[in-house]
């Protein structure tokens, strides 16, 4: 749950800093990959989160769920018991998941007790081993060929006629990695997932989280389904807020309040094309790309706002105007900032002027424009959802329903004529409303902790997805394809 500050800063000199390239990354062996993982997930437990962000950004990696990174120190250590303990604790945190195959899941299971079968048979352990084979690994009726192999390796003579037989390593270290390594989960993230984005062709998803990762999913339109594409690391202060060009050749990625950086991704070569800081002291939170896909605006509450070249040029600037969101208007030249006087102001970067577009009595903590560029969608703190007529400048409407209080949660349009509203909520609900009513037509339940971010799919309009503090992304539909 993302909660930002709204305290000013004094005007700044601007001196720009950009840096082109990928981030930089190591190669490590599996082994040390394990160790630094490990060292991550303690200096979490103990509260120094900012350590362990700086490691996992130096080394290449980021951590998993904590319930991941259990599983992991068991089967490395051979408690088989515990370990099947944390698979039913993963069996209960990804079944549910649109992302995760069920199949996988059993295909997990048979992996770790295939490696505690084989460890009973070499230790001499056989009614270990016979109980296994008969009582686990047989009534998970997967693979059927594999369980009679296995069966056959009881009649083996010796600890090294096994070991060729299975070609396998044998107890320790190198076969237990083995299994880690070919148990197929997809990776998601591991921490609050604070922002989604569907790219304009509505054929991938970017997730941000505090984990300081953007995933990027497949979409499969048939299927109605999400599949791990890539991970985008290196972000050292988790990822709140993300915008696709309008042409999905780039996604900008930008941080929590005390951010200074803002990230630019070539979604074509999946390499970081731009890290763009101005000041350390910057507060880089929201960004817009104007229509045609070569500028951008980016700002912040610490009073930022900046518009850019696609190459981090600052082309020109706004001092003082403390920015919690941005859209651009179509006509490639002015800007709506929604700030921290409640207000909606209109931004000319022509002529460089700017009048007073909307007061609301409450704070704006997010909001989105229509393809059509006539409505604005407002999320405003202890009121809800609020739309708006920009050209009459005028409150269309106030949608019933939702809990929100001052953490940011985004809203959107969608549907085939953008005539329907969604939004997370702090009651854990995703909430829809039709544009001509204030109550929702429909509320859906499945996350466990604050909804901070819906996206309806641009080109699949019965498709949904929302994002959570639980850790996850949920994928909407027609009752026939619910995931």
């Amino acid at each position: 749950m993302h909660q930002p500050c709204a305290n000013g800063a004094q005007q700044r000199h601007v001196n720009g800093e950009a840096t082109n390239g990928e981030v930089p990354s190591r190669t490590m062996a599996q082994t040390d990959q394990e160790i630094v993982r490990l060292i991550g997930q303690h200096l979490i437990s103990i509260g120094l989160e900012r350590s362990a962000a700086l490691l996992m950004e130096e080394s290449g990696l980021h951590l998993e769920h904590p319930a991941a990174a259990t599983f992991r120190q068991h089967v490395l250590a051979g408690d088989w018991v515990k370990a099947d303990h944390d698979l039913r604790a993963l069996h209960e945190l990804l079944r549910d998941s649109p992302l995760v195959d069920p199949h996988s899941l059993t295909e997990m299971k048979f992996l770790v007790l295939e490696q505690k079968y084989l460890e009973h048979l070499e230790a001499g352990r056989l009614l270990d081993a016979l109980h296994s084979l008969r009582n686990e690994l047989t009534p998970l009726q997967h693979d059927t060929a594999r369980v009679h192999r296995l069966s056959a390796l009881m009649m083996c003579a010796s600890a090294g006629e096994l070991r060729a037989r299975a070609r396998w390593a044998g107890t320790g270290l190198a076969s237990r990695q083995a299994v880690l390594a070919r148990v197929q989960v997809l990776n998601e993230h591991c921490d609050e997932v604070w922002y989604c984005k569907w790219s304009p062709d509505g054929l991938k998803l970017a997730t941000g989280s505090k984990d300081n990762t953007v995933i990027i999913w497949d979409f499969d339109p048939e299927a109605k389904r999400l599949s791990f594409r890539k991970s985008l690391e290196g972000h050292t202060y988790g990822v709140s807020f993300l915008a696709w060009s309008p042409d999905g050749r780039y996604l900008i990625a930008a941080g929590p309040e005390d951010c200074p950086d803002l990230w630019i991704w070539n979604m074509e070569t999946e390499l970081l094309h731009l890290k763009m800081t101005h000041s350390q002291e910057d507060s880089l939170t929201a960004a817009a790309w104007h229509r045609a896909g070569d500028k951008f605006v980016c700002g912040g509450a610490r009073g930022q706002f900046y518009h850019c070249a696609l190459d981090g040029t600052l082309l020109s600037s706004w001092d003082g105007v403390r920015v919690n969101a941005l859209c651009c208007r179509e006509d490639a030249r002015s800007v709506l900032a929604a700030d921290t006087h409640h207000r909606v102001r209109l931004y000319d970067f022509t002529d460089l002027t700017d009048r007073n577009l909307i007061q609301e009595e409450h704070a704006v903590m997010a909001m989105t424009v229509n393809a059509a560029d006539s409505l604005l969608l407002l999320n405003v703190a202890n009121q809800g959802v609020h739309l708006w007529d920009i050209r009459a400048r005028a409150l269309v409407r106030r949608f019933r329903g939702l809990s929100q209080g001052h953490f940011t949660i985004h809203a959107c349009f969608g549907g085939a004529h953008q005539d329907f509203i969604a939004s997370g909520s702090e009651d854990n609900k995703v909430y829809i409303w039709h544009m001509n009513g204030e109550e929702p037509v429909a509320v859906v339940s499945g996350h466990t902790r604050c909804v901070n971010a819906v996206s309806w799919n641009p080109v699949h309009h019965d498709v949904l997805v929302s994002v959570s503090d639980d850790y996850s992304l949920r994928l909407w539909g027609p009752r026939s394809h619910r995931c």
